[in-house]
């Protein structure tokens, strides 16, 4: 039996809070789950987004930092039966906190940029949250996913991100093929990359091309970059493989571009 004042999974906001595990209610609520201490302790540094948190009471002894700066930002904190926190929970085993924040997407931006993160319908949620993470680490100004990429406040794509998805701008349903134009207009570079690709990062590192303001695309998991796009990108670069393995996948060949263009452009 839940002790009194707990919300239990039964609880109006509880049921309507479990409804952003779906997209198409995220869209019209205009707000997404956010799992997890460090996740939670993320999302509360920008305390403008967070709406409400659900908590299982030994949370608030455990990580006293929580409610601490869910206090100071005002942020209402209900505290929640262990059915409750499951209900609104991904994980196997849930850590007993959730928010509720405000999407985070924000138009595309094509000025004033160094370095972005392009993924081009990416339909797998880890490698969305990845793909922020290790832009996010590698210092990216902004990360774009083009339509038919999964929603990247998937809760999957959250827990990937690490809190990361409060760092970096991401923009979401982008036309890339008119994006790229308009990267191009304003100066980046452009490169796709590809596992077939007509150079290799060893030459685009060796002749300074890594060096230029730059955007890099990443395709889809299973068929890589839709056809057509490498003629309107200024190289298509694959990764060298020593060894006997077959490709990289997504996020690895992600985190070895951008971390070659961010070690260029900071020479």
């Amino acid at each position: 039996m839940a002790s009194p004042g707990l919300l239990t999974a039964q609880s109006a906001r509880i049921k309507q809070a479990r409804r952003l595990a779906t997209r198409a209610f995220r869209r019209k609520a205009g707000r997404f789950l956010v799992e997890g201490p460090q996740a939670v302790r993320e999302a509360l540094e920008h305390r403008e987004l967070v709406l409400e948190v659900y908590a299982e009471p030994g949370v608030a002894t455990r990580h006293r930092d929580l409610r601490d700066l869910a206090a100071v930002a005002g942020v209402p904190w209900f505290e929640v039966d262990r059915a409750a926190i499951e209900a609104l929970s991904e994980t196997v085993t849930s850590q007993g906190v959730v928010a509720v924040c405000s999407l985070v997407t924000v138009p595309l931006r094509t000025d004033a940029l160094t370095l972005v993160a392009a993924g081009v319908q990416v339909r797998d949620p880890g490698n969305v949250g990845t793909l922020i993470r290790t832009a996010d680490a590698a210092g990216a100004d902004a990360v774009v996913l083009s339509s038919e990429s999964v929603d990247p406040h998937n809760p999957k794509a959250v827990r990937a991100s690490v809190g990361s998805i409060f760092h970096v701008p991401i923009s979401t349903d982008v036309d890339i093929l008119d994006a790229v134009r308009a990267w191009r207009e304003q100066g980046l570079q452009v490169l796709a990359a590809d596992g077939y690709g007509a150079t290799d990062l060893d030459t685009c590192i060796d002749d300074g091309t890594l060096a230029k303001p730059t955007v890099w695309l990443f395709g889809n998991e299973a068929h890589g970059l839709p056809d057509g796009i490498n003629a309107v990108v200024d190289h298509s670069v694959k990764v060298p493989i020593y060894g006997r393995a077959e490709s990289l996948n997504l996020a690895t060949a992600a985190a070895v571009c951008l971390y070659a263009s961010a070690r260029e452009q900071r020479r």
